[in-house]
């Protein structure tokens, strides 16, 4: 085995937009690849085939799905981010809440200093926390 990267799948061609919106809120990021359906391919042309990125040094992998599917995220797989300040953590859910759905809004849950959870306005589901 070589390695395992978490894989997000996007529908309704957001897959480039939201690597731009993450890349773009955690530093030491960036995408690496993009691969786009061309004009005779399965997929809308222009859209993501394939495409990797990375977030504060942890790949991830995406794609628009050109199939419609019944199913998209759910919260039992999230992004857990450990962050330095309060207000790093202030900033990062506030940002990625705009649009999204707050599970646990930010607080005190007694294993952390500070803590939310949320679904952002792709439907992925991030953990925030601020470590005691």
């Amino acid at each position: 085995m070589e390695k395992v990267t978490p894989f997000l799948m996007f529908q309704d061609g957001k897959a480039e937009e939201a690597m731009n919106f993450y890349i773009s809120l955690i530093s030491d990021s960036q995408i690496t690849g993009i691969v786009r359906y061309g004009a005779n391919d399965s997929g809308d042309e222009g859209t993501v085939m394939q495409a990797a990125f990375t977030l504060k040094g942890q790949e991830f992998m995406c794609i628009d799905s050109n199939v419609k599917h019944q199913f998209s995220f759910t919260p039992s797989f999230s992004i857990y981010v450990t962050c330095d300040t309060e207000e790093e953590l202030d900033n990062l859910y506030q940002k990625l809440n705009e649009g999204g759905q707050a599970l646990m809004p930010l607080g005190d849950y007694g294993f952390s200093k500070k803590f939310g959870w949320l679904n952002d306005r792709f439907g992925v589901s991030w953990q925030l926390n601020l470590p005691i």
